[in-house]
């Protein structure tokens, strides 16, 4: 099988260039690839120790965030290496002080893995969440390199709880360990007689609460704000804003709007823009302006979404209509009820919180105008909803700290 797989992914390989030269990811994600070798040859030393953290993206990055900075807290002679299979992780973060090397994942081929590791030669390997790759699986057991999935999560639907998914099973009996988020995927995996598992949640929760103990003050939130109700809409598509829109240009309540679109293209910011016949104005243009006499304020800019949830009496979190519900947890720290959209099915978190009823789910604009008009009318039906949020999350702190109890047994 490790054969025909190895015909796959180079064949898969040669595919991705002809689509790469139309599309600029791909083509990040083909000629990316290229630097490895050179750059990890040019950061290693002989006598390097190095621990190899792996995550897919952006998402999972963060997720494993907590625990790399225990791991270089504990363990300050060792270095990091942190790498990407997706360009939307990597370059947002490959200048990043969080991990002393930062670089793509070589395609999982027999040569790059044999490469990969003679370089590398980590004394610990950490996937993330779902990052299961058989060529560096099977060469990290040969070598006795012990590695760890955090944060790992399963469902019946994926290949290895599947009669036709022998090798990938195979696969997993190549980790050292299992952390994973919950008793389903414990149950999952003993199924499959892989035993080598402890629950110990999801990691996200540690790395969220330490937006807490962080400034999140922005002068600029508290002139627009003032002493006023504020509603943060973060990372939303055209059919979040559709609603978002109707319900905004009809409210006569003394609110104020943020919204920050996850794509903030110069046409898709002036399309928003032109949608508002209230008082609206742009990041990009506050300063030196009187912000305070505005009504909507719209985030053309990335990397500030997270400081305005601290400032949000109610968020509203985009994606669950149509491409994906983006992170619910980050305004849920704050305390504030959340509003989404339909399709959260698969987000964990969501699923929780929404059966708790800390997030508030909306299905068209009707539905979004009453629950938004019930929370803002209605302090003590908003305190509460906000409460169940921080309380879930609250309880849901400690994983990193379990892994890390694991790997000082293991360096």
């Amino acid at each position: 099988m490790y054969f025909l797989y190895n015909i796959a992914i180079s064949i898969a390989w040669f595919v991705l260039k002809i689509p790469a030269f139309f599309n600029k990811k791909l083509a990040l994600f083909i000629e990316g690839r290229k630097d490895v070798f050179p750059y990890l040859q040019n950061h290693i030393s002989r006598n390097d120790q190095i621990i190899w953290v792996h995550a897919a993206s952006l998402g999972e990055f963060e997720q494993g965030l907590p625990v790399i900075q225990k791991l270089k807290a504990s363990y300050p002679k060792f270095k990091v290496l942190v790498t990407f299979f997706s360009p939307s992780g990597y370059e947002v973060k490959k200048n990043s002080k969080e991990a002393d090397m930062i670089t793509y994942l070589p395609m999982d081929t027999f040569a790059n893995v044999s490469r990969f590791l003679e370089l590398v030669s980590p004394v610990l390997a950490i996937f993330v969440k779902y990052e299961i790759w058989p060529n560096y699986l099977n060469a990290l057991n040969k070598k006795e390199i012990p590695v760890l999935l955090i944060s790992g999560i399963f469902n019946k639907n994926q290949v290895f709880f599947k009669w036709y998914g022998g090798f990938m099973r195979k696969v997993l009996h190549h980790f050292t360990h299992f952390f994973i988020q919950d008793k389903a995927s414990s149950d999952l995996l003993q199924s499959i007689d892989v035993r080598n598992s402890t629950i110990t949640g999801d990691t996200r929760f540690d790395r969220v609460s330490e937006i807490l103990e962080r400034d999140n003050s922005l002068p600029f939130m508290d002139a627009f704000k003032g002493n006023r109700l504020c509603l943060v809409a973060g990372s939303t598509w055209p059919e979040d804003e559709l609603l978002l829109v109707d319900y905004i240009e009809n409210s006569s309540e003394a609110v104020k709007y943020v919204i920050a679109p996850h794509t903030i293209k110069q046409d898709r910011i002036k399309k928003l823009r032109a949608s508002f016949s209230k008082k609206t104005i742009l990041y990009s243009e506050i300063k030196g302006t009187a912000i305070s006499d505005f009504e909507v304020l719209i985030m053309d800019t990335i990397g500030l979404l997270t400081k305005i949830y601290s400032y949000a009496d109610i968020a509203y979190v985009g994606g669950a209509f149509a491409t994906g519900l983006h992170n619910t947890l980050e305004p849920a720290v704050f305390g504030i009820p959340v509003l989404i959209g339909p399709q959260y099915q698969g987000f964990k978190e969501a699923e929780d919180l929404v059966m708790k009823k800390g997030i508030k789910v909306v299905e068209d604009k009707t539905m979004l105008s009453r629950k938004l008009d019930k929370l803002l009318a209605d302090k003590t039906y908003r305190k509460e909803a906000g409460s169940i949020n921080a309380h879930y999350i609250l309880n849901k702190k400690g994983a990193s700290k379990n892994i890390i109890n694991y790997i000082d047994s293991l360096l």
